[in-house]
């Protein structure tokens, strides 16, 4: 059920808002799932200035591209990769001019505290063998989220994405993932650092090397709505200036490449 209500919140902030309050309202943020916590935390301090506070919408990077590609009313989108930013701008959806990616994350192995020890991942680490006979990898689908895409980049440079793709727990976003390890369905998961910050029922037992995937960065912009509206422009001002710059690290998010 939590899996569902993850994947859902972004529609309904869509039901909610309306194509009318995008334009008279307090903007709206579609963002990806793993900037919940540092999104939602800039937002309270936005707010505390005396601005209206943002209405918040996250969940896979994918799905909000789509939702705004059919017209939903987001003044700003946040993505977890470049792909679906340079989608989106394609379309003529973003407003280019204001699009940057200030920040970046890690990959690495998560599983249940308690559970498996930490190991050291590089080329050839048997990860099939950690997982037991019928225990199964959770990731973000690598068919359409970043954070999936990101780990089957991973484990081809591990050598272990043939054996392990048939084992796949594949969720909805990186937290759905995360939920899967908590509740003890797959015994370990990969999912981005500052998602397993996050989460303290859980605990990194590796780390993915910078050279097994592309670089991890979040593409800040502007949609073609958001374009028009002043408050939008200064709430990305301030997401991605350097007053936003501690906060983002504080919660594990490091200056992108």
């Amino acid at each position: 059920m939590r899996r569902r209500l993850l994947a859902a919140a972004s529609p309904l902030v869509w039901a909610l808002a309306g194509p009318a309050a995008a334009q008279a309202g307090p903007s709206t943020i579609f963002a990806a799932a793993s900037l919940t916590e540092a999104l939602r935390d800039l937002a309270a301090q936005w707010a505390a200035r005396g601005h209206q506070p943002p209405r918040l919408a996250f969940a896979a990077s994918s799905s909000l591209a789509r939702q705004i590609e059919q017209g939903a009313p987001a003044a700003l989108f946040i993505s977890a990769d470049e792909a679906w930013a340079d989608y989106l701008q394609a379309r003529g959806l973003l407003a280019e001019a204001s699009r940057s990616s200030p920040i970046g994350n890690a990959l690495v192995l998560i599983a249940g505290r308690g559970s498996l020890q930490p190991i050291t991942l590089s080329p050839g680490t048997a990860l099939a063998a950690l997982l037991g006979p019928g225990g199964r990898l959770a990731m973000a689908d690598p068919a359409h989220v970043p954070a999936g895409r990101y780990a089957r980049a991973a484990l081809t440079w591990m050598g272990q994405w043939d054996a392990l793709a048939p084992r796949l727990a594949r969720a909805d976003n990186v937290r759905a993932a995360m939920l899967l390890v908590e509740r003890g369905e797959a015994p370990a998961g990969i999912v981005y650092a500052t998602d397993a910050q996050a989460m303290p029922g859980l605990r990194v037992i590796g780390r993915f090397p910078r050279e097994s995937h592309p670089p991890i960065t979040y593409p800040f912009a502007l949609t073609r709505q958001g374009q028009q509206l002043p408050q939008a422009r200064a709430l990305l001002d301030f997401l991605t200036g350097p007053e936003a710059m501690p906060h983002w690290a504080r919660h594990g998010f490091i200056p992108a490449p």
